[in-house]
């Protein structure tokens, strides 16, 4: 845990929070500043900065938590649809440094965006640039 993060206080039970799911290893509860009815967050318990710090064992727990809660929190509010997304890393938005996963639910006219719409400006890439990056991705 880290001695300086919201969450990891609200995992310790120092901040309150309406949990809406928890495992040993998972936690998940809605977000206090939510962007519709039922936002939830579904974070590790173990402190993360990055989803590239989770192991593969704790990666699979967190998001068997969200496959299954996504649905139920659709459900509870009767939405329409779910966007479930990430921010990792502070340039993508990231405002707490622990990983979580948003279940934001949707609702028909609401005004929304898809998940395309966080990425600004599409680049004009090249047959070229996309084979180079596919291979340095691809390892």
């Amino acid at each position: 845990m880290s001695d300086d993060c919201i969450f990891c206080s609200i995992v310790a039970g120092d901040i309150p929070a309406r949990t809406v799911h928890e495992t040993d290893d998972v936690l998940a509860f809605l977000d206090a500043n939510p962007l519709a009815p039922g936002h939830t967050l579904v974070i590790p318990k173990a402190h993360a900065r990055h989803v590239g710090d989770l192991d593969d064992d704790l990666a699979s727990d967190l998001f068997a938590a969200v496959t299954d809660l996504t649905p139920r929190v659709q459900d509870a509010v009767d939405a329409d649809a779910a966007n479930v997304g990430i921010n990792d890393g502070e340039a993508a938005g990231q405002e707490v440094p622990h990983v979580h996963v948003h279940v934001i639910p949707r609702f028909e006219g609401d005004g929304g965006a898809p998940l395309h719409a966080v990425g600004g400006e599409r680049p004009d890439l090249s047959d070229e640039e996309l084979d180079a990056i596919a291979a340095d991705i691809a390892g």
